[in-house]
């Protein structure tokens, strides 16, 4: 939705001085555009910035990084993005610290990370050639039927299954839906607040910003899920059609609390473990694509699935490590009056032991568990460009 400001004013201004054609006005500038990501903790990004270098030696990610980098290989500060992100500073769980500046690494999970923030800044201001500002709100560990949960959802609905498991083991039920019922929606509640402050002074964070250009929600990509998935005992026996549910209703109400009702909206389809995931993650995907095929949607609601991005080989040797590591752990166990250097050195001599040069180099890609992708750039620099992609088709539509 645009929201042009005092633009038409000042255009009757000019042309009752008659200012020359062609002469600079106020209402000559575009408005800026403004891209919303949300979600938990793979849209706050844990691939830490060492695993960057990874991705020069995969032609299908090599391009990318080039889009990423400096000549000198230090990481790019993009001139005309800007960006204000809350939910990654602090404790990345429940703070609203904001962060704000031009794009660049640092805006992940923590400063030595990025998420799809970074790709999906550097292609949309690539494909559109003009200053662009993304308000980014994500916090680990959230679910949609609580945390994200929209308020046309109403409250929490207790399912029989999850109230029999906690009565089983003896919890006191009634002091956690009093919890659940302070917990429902809070963070829905933070991201709109965010959103508004920042619109409300976007030359807080944009300095070069001119009001009377004003600005245009341009759209919103929704990166989240994992917290719903292994909620088994909220969606048991893998039906997650209550997550479907609450997305579009998530649409909704995310469109109407930002008054702007046609906002383009991206969702991130889960891709953990790629197209081998078990029954429970492809459960989830159709639950999340279901959305984008009610006939409301259809032209400015899409899914992208980031299954396609999913390294097996890496996830094949980040299995293989945390083995290792188990075994590793289990020997030192046995051997408690090593001390940290004696077991630096048979960690070492281990690994050489276990895997090749060439798997000891790939692993240098990998930063963090497979729910995270692995904490690997050459999965989550491709979300986040897939991301750009599909939100530019919107765009070219408009």
């Amino acid at each position: 939705m645009k929201h042009k400001g005092q633009s038409m004013k000042w255009m009757v201004i000019a042309l009752t001085l008659g200012l020359a054609v062609g002469s600079a006005s106020p209402a000559a500038a575009k408005p800026l555009k403004v891209f919303i990501l949300a979600g938990q903790s793979n849209m706050q990004g844990h691939a830490n910035v060492s695993t960057l270098a990874s991705m020069a030696n995969d032609p299908k990610t090599a391009p990318i990084l080039k889009e990423m980098g400096n000549a000198d290989g230090t990481p790019r500060v993009c001139q005309r993005i800007w960006i204000s992100s809350v939910g990654c500073a602090g404790d990345g769980w429940s703070d609203v610290i904001e962060q704000t500046g031009k794009l660049t690494t640092g805006f992940g999970a923590s400063p030595s990370e990025i998420g799809p923030e970074l790709t999906f800044g550097i292609y949309m201001e690539k494909a559109l050639g003009e200053p662009i500002l993304l308000i980014k709100t994500a916090w680990g560990g959230r679910s949609l039927h609580t945390d994200f949960r929209p308020p046309s959802a109403g409250p929490y609905v207790w399912g029989d299954f999850e109230l029999a498991r906690r009565e089983e083991r003896r919890e006191d039920v009634e002091k956690q839906k009093a919890e659940k019922i302070n917990d429902t929606g809070v963070f829905y509640r933070h991201m709109i607040e965010h959103v508004k402050k920042v619109v409300a002074d976007l030359k807080r964070v944009v300095p070069e910003y001119d009001p009377h250009q004003g600005y245009e929600l341009a759209g919103f990509v929704w990166f989240q899920g994992w917290n719903d998935l292994v909620s088994t005992w909220t969606s048991p026996n893998n039906d997650y059609d209550e997550y479907g549910r609450l997305l579009e209703r998530f649409i909704r109400d995310v469109r109407k609390d930002l008054s702007a009702p046609q906002m383009p909206f991206v969702i991130g389809v889960i891709g953990v473990d790629g197209r081998k995931a078990g029954p429970n993650i492809q459960a989830l995907r159709r639950a999340q694509v279901a959305p984008t095929l009610l006939p409301e949607f259809k032209g400015n609601v899409v899914a992208v699935q980031t299954a396609p991005f999913w390294d097996d080989d890496l996830g094949a040797l980040q299995q293989r490590r945390e083995k290792f590591n188990a075994k590793m752990d289990r020997e030192f166990k046995k051997n408690p009056s090593l001390d940290r250097a004696g077991r630096d050195e048979a960690r070492k001599k281990a690994l050489a032991e276990t895997f090749t040069p060439e798997e000891l180099k790939l692993m240098k890609g990998i930063s963090n568990g497979g729910y995270h992708y692995l904490g690997a750039a050459r999965i989550v620099a491709p979300i986040g460009k897939a991301f750009a992609e599909a939100m530019m088709d919107f765009q070219k539509t408009r």
